[in-house]
């Protein structure tokens, strides 16, 4: 194997240069602002877990797992998710404070990525976890706020996905009979491989009625008048459960007013096996992969010895920057450039303008080679070169 180039990096990460930075800046504290004022509390958890622990509760593939070992031989992986860790954090430090927990969190989370992916293996992730509420005005609550955290940031063009794992689940096993035949269709529905999903439906040996039925999942997209076309496929009791689950879901969204934001699909599968209820994506407009997902998660706490229901989503930073499509404003920046004699008076200066809020650079004139080319970097120039009074010379 060659030895990688001194400017590489490794396979998935990036590098963020400052422009982009301030941009990240602003949209994480505006989102950050607007989780605050719904009344969660900002936590931070290690960047490195117990492999055992939250690496096996992770719904994250194995081979994804950064994986480690500490100077006691104990194996470690690079957190995958934040869900997770959470749930450790529920079931450990604050396991004397009572539920429902509103937790928010700005953490980096890491997934191992193939050459030729293009994924990033390193991402900024800005989410909630509600836990210890099992009812609907939970899963209401996490929808608003995902809404309202997005608004803030700046989109205004975006739309969420609303489906049940329970619902897909018993479709799927009813009709096929067994979760490996059931798994396989939950792929194609994953990857959004319709074509895929339709071309194997008509390949089982199936009756006609049941292979309709599960073509017929795939209209199930749309307003959420699609729940009555949904009971007609389905009537068993956890498919009932589902729909009903859905209809008080949509129940809290109207007292919230923001149906106009979302939309029913009930294709809609996961790629976090934990899920156990309703679920979500965001779209933006102009981008074909979801800017944030979440959704209910009523089993993962069972593995920390605290079970309890919870729901709760993420936002991908990366993308909600591209679905945003803008920079942040240039900030204004004076630069005084001085020389030696002048620098007690430049130092003096920068004070005076900083106090005011203004950012201020002091550049020794001796430390620049080409002066020109340095001041087109700077709208404001001020000189401190001669020998008495200060600014201008």
């Amino acid at each position: 194997m060659s030895k990688p180039f001194m400017f590489e990096k490794p396979i998935g990460m990036r590098d963020t240069l400052p422009p982009l930075y301030e941009t990240k800046n602003q949209i994480r504290e505006r989102i950050k602002g607007e989780l605050k004022l719904w009344g969660y509390q900002s936590i931070e958890t290690p960047t490195l877990e117990y492999y055992d622990t939250v690496g096996v509760a992770s719904a994250i593939l194995d081979p994804q797992l950064f994986k480690l070992l500490d100077q006691l031989g104990n194996t470690l992986v690079l957190r995958p998710d934040m869900t997770a860790p959470i749930a450790r954090l529920a079931a450990s430090s604050l396991k004397d404070v009572s539920f429902p927990l509103r937790l928010t969190y700005d953490a980096n989370v890491f997934r191992a990525q193939h050459n030729e992916g293009g994924r990033p293996a390193e991402f900024e992730q800005l989410g909630i976890e509600l836990i210890g509420d099992e009812t609907s005005s939970a899963d209401g609550e996490v929808i608003a706020l995902m809404i309202a955290a997005l608004k803030q940031a700046g989109l205004s063009h975006f739309k969420i996905a609303i489906g049940h794992v329970g619902y897909v689940n018993a479709l799927l096993l009813d009709t096929v009979g067994n979760e490996q035949r059931a798994d396989t269709l939950r792929r194609f529905l994953y990857e959004k491989n319709y074509v895929g999903y339709r071309q194997h439906v008509k390949s089982l040996s199936l009756s006609s009625i049941d292979k309709s039925r599960l073509l017929e999942l795939l209209n199930l997209r749309g307003d959420f008048s699609k729940l009555e076309d949904a009971k007609k496929l389905l009537t068993n009791a956890e498919g009932n459960k589902a729909l009903q689950d859905l209809e008080k879901l949509w129940d809290v969204l109207e007292n919230y007013g923001i149906t106009d934001f979302v939309k029913l699909d009930l294709n809609l599968i996961m790629h976090m096996s934990y899920y156990t209820g309703a679920v979500f994506e965001a779209y933006s407009d102009n981008l074909g992969t979801p800017i944030g997902s979440g959704g209910r998660y009523d089993e993962l706490l069972k593995k920390f010895n605290r079970p309890a229901p919870a729901t709760g989503f993420g936002i991908r930073l990366d993308l909600l920057v591209e679905a945003l499509g803008n920079t942040a404003e240039k900030q204004t920046v004076t630069c005084i450039i001085h020389t030696n004699e002048r620098r007690k008076d430049a130092i003096e200066l920068a004070k005076e303008k900083r106090s005011e809020g203004i950012a201020v650079i002091l550049q020794d004139l001796s430390g620049i080679k080409d002066v020109d080319q340095f001041s087109q970097n700077y709208d404001d120039i001020i000189y401190c070169i001669g020998k008495n009074g200060k600014g201008d010379i």
